[in-house]
């Protein structure tokens, strides 16, 4: 059985993330999507809303498992049995930063590899980041964001 691990903060989860998801999970029998704690960036939602937001925006995909760590990801990884690790990248600033991370990981759990997925073009510019700072100004980001999850957005 093939397994892969998807990580990230998803604070909160947007239309790039699930696309990405949805393509990662065609590509594995099993895609555990982590929600994991980064120490670069500040929360706007608790876990416990990221975990439900994801399982409103995946549950069609029933080869999606949905967990939460603040270990390394590739602790995780060997935890598990998983040896990929999938990754969006939007640019060449996330290009430099995941192949330091895959240098790393490679290093502390050598059956690990990275598989990286490009977005596709309505997804290029989307970031969880810039959705926080739209609606922090009181700016819409429907458009931006799994109809899922808006009910929770906007609480």
């Amino acid at each position: 059985m093939s397994k892969a691990v998807y990580p990230g903060s998803f604070d909160p989860i947007t239309n790039g993330h699930l696309d990405i998801i949805k393509r990662a999970a065609k590509m594995f029998d099993e895609l555990h999507i982590l929600v994991s704690y980064n120490i670069d960036k500040k929360s706007m939602y608790n876990i416990e809303d990221r975990i439900e937001m994801i399982k409103r925006s995946t549950k069609n995909l029933k080869n999606v498992v949905i967990s939460t760590s603040n270990d390394l990801v590739v602790n995780y990884c060997k935890e598990n049995k998983i040896t990929v690790i999938v990754r969006g990248i939007r640019n060449f600033l996330d290009y430099e930063n995941e192949f330091s991370l895959h240098q790393y990981n490679k290093e502390i759990y050598n059956d690990i590899d990275t598989v990286l997925l490009m977005p596709s073009l309505e997804n290029l510019i989307v970031s969880s980041s810039s959705i926080k700072e739209l609606m922090k100004f009181n700016h819409p980001v429907d458009k931006y964001v799994p109809e899922e999850i808006l009910d929770i957005l906007y609480k």
